[in-house]
């Protein structure tokens, strides 16, 4: 029997009691009666259950459990909060002693005898080590761990048609495409050029900011299997004397996490998708300290827009252009119903204006859950930023329960000029469509003068009753009409340099007399 085999088999056994109790959530007696009702507290200790065996069945699995508490489309709330406890602890002597790559890799320009523990993950461990007078960090892969992995995650891509007859039809299209992001996001943190990489530029990005500290990489020392940096300490950001001595508020931190990650990600365009609290220290100068960007990612400039507008939709309530963002980020198909889609959406933001505090796991969790109905996908890069915000507000609410998430976005996008870029975008229209209909308003006077001509000549006959015999409505308002929309026109123009604003108010102005003229005379 194949190693493929026993595993999957393996992996079967150990799933098949949580498949039967999802099973019985559905029908009590399996093939028919009722749906059972399970409190919270009973699907968090199922919950608890699955991440241990997650646990015991290795890297890859772990990794399955972290990228499924950002996927509220398919698991439950309570699950994915269970599953965001996964924190790689994993033994140092599973899947191969890490040192013996040390020793094989480095063994001549190191002194292993100052070799000290400092962490395991479940791809890879952290050693300290003395290097030219100081001690750097060794982020080391475990040995002969990619074999397995690719292993594990044939194993999961075989599993998906036999999950698919445990969950309702419509979760079947995330979790195919989850089975494509688990092994792309896996396979990524496997690349440790790929991490180096990414650790130098969010470095560079953020040199001249003392606000925040990220290792410097050796290039000289590193590998594909080995990682070496500075090795810099710091307290645990969520410790309850994280801050103590320092000239820092829990309130000013989470902030600075708040708009640190939001500047990676919307900025910069590369940020580290990992805060947990593992992964975030304060050092002695009162500065964020981020680890580990193994789960890291690049945006691209479009994506990023994308999400803006995202962003700009839900403030604005416009159901039209939540669609198209959506859309464009891949998360809805283009051919799906958008009439069916926007009446969802528009429940989606009225059951979070009816909530008393709206954070950003409310908004992705109502989200999702009313999507439901519809094929739908988080994509990788979406799926990351969902993770950041989502681990990040839980980080930032243990710094300060009172954090308001959605406050600090809004001030960052104006801080950015995000919002100043789409006023000016909309002053932008208004002109042009001024622009366009001076040229109707300038022959106005011209048009008027004829008209009054053939009404002087007798070609021109007004009628004074309307022919159905009912009352005519106020003959002037059009007037009026144009006066209001001028105005408003001219006070979104008082925000561009040069004469448009006074020339339209004028206009306006004239249109108003015409108008108040003409009710004297009636």
């Amino acid at each position: 029997m194949s190693g493929f085999v026993r595993r999957y088999l393996a992996v079967v056994g150990r799933f098949l009691p949580f498949a039967v109790a999802f099973l019985r959530d559905r029908r009590r007696f399996l093939l028919f009666g009722g749906p059972r009702r399970l409190d919270e507290a009973a699907h968090r200790r199922r919950a608890e259950r699955m991440r241990d065996t997650m646990l015991e069945l290795g890297p890859a699995f772990v990794k399955v459990g972290q990228v499924l508490s950002t996927r509220p489309d398919i698991v439950p709330p309570v699950y994915a909060d269970v599953f965001a406890t996964l924190q790689d602890e994993i033994p140092e002597d599973a899947g191969g002693d890490p040192r013996a790559v040390v020793e094989t890799e480095l063994g001549d320009d190191l002194d292993l005898s100052t070799l000290e523990t400092v962490a395991g993950g479940s791809l890879a461990y952290v050693y300290t080590v003395a290097y030219e007078g100081d001690r750097i960090a060794l982020k080391v892969r475990r040995p002969g761990l990619k074999p397995i992995i690719e292993r594990d995650l044939r194993v999961v891509r075989a599993l998906v048609p036999v999950i698919s007859v445990f969950v309702d039809e419509r979760q079947e299209y995330s979790i195919r495409n989850a089975a494509d992001d688990f092994e792309e996001i896996i396979l990524d943190e496997l690349d440790f050029e790929r991490e180096r990489r990414v650790m130098a530029d969010v470095r560079a990005n953020f040199v001249d900011d003392d606000r925040v500290v990220v290792p410097a990489a050796h290039e000289e020392l590193s590998s594909d299997r080995i990682l070496a940096m500075d090795y810099l300490t710091g307290r645990k950001i969520t410790d309850e004397d994280a801050l103590a001595g320092l000239d820092v508020t829990p309130h000013e931190m989470a902030e600075r996490i708040a708009t640190v990650y939001l500047e990676m990600g919307l900025v910069d365009g590369v940020f580290h998708a990992d805060p947990h609290p593992g992964n975030l220290a304060v050092t002695d100068e009162g500065a964020l300290l981020i680890y580990d960007f193994g789960m890291s990612e690049r945006l691209p400039e479009r994506v990023r827009g994308d999400i803006v507008d995202l962003y700009h939709a839900l403030v604005r309530r416009d159901v039209r252009e939540l669609v198209d963002a959506l859309i464009a980020l891949d998360v809805l198909d283009p051919d799906v119903d958008r009439a069916r889609v926007g009446r969802v959406l528009e429940l989606v933001i009225e059951n979070l204006e009816g909530r008393s505090e709206i954070t950003w796991r409310a908004i992705i969790t109502e989200l999702t859950t009313m999507l439901q109905d519809f094929p739908f996908r988080i994509p990788p890069d979406v799926m990351l930023l969902v993770r950041v915000g989502t681990v990040g507000e839980g980080v930032c609410r243990q710094l300060d329960p009172e954090f308001d998430f959605l406050v600090v976005i809004r001030r960052f996008l104006v801080e950015q000029g995000f919002v100043e870029r789409e006023l000016e975008g909309m002053v932008e229209e208004a002109w042009t469509d001024a622009q366009r209909s001076l040229p109707a308003l300038t022959r106005l006077p011209a048009r008027l003068d004829r008209s009054l001509d053939r009404l002087e000549r007798g070609e021109l006959v007004v009628r004074t009753e309307p022919a159905n015999g009912r009352a005519r409505g106020d003959q002037h308002l059009g007037y009026a009409v144009l006066a209001g929309s001028l105005a408003i026109a001219a006070s979104i123009l008082t925000v561009r340099p040069g004469p448009h604003a006074a020339v339209v108010a004028g206009l306006s102005g004239v249109f108003l007399v015409t108008y108040l003229v003409a009710q004297r005379g009636t």
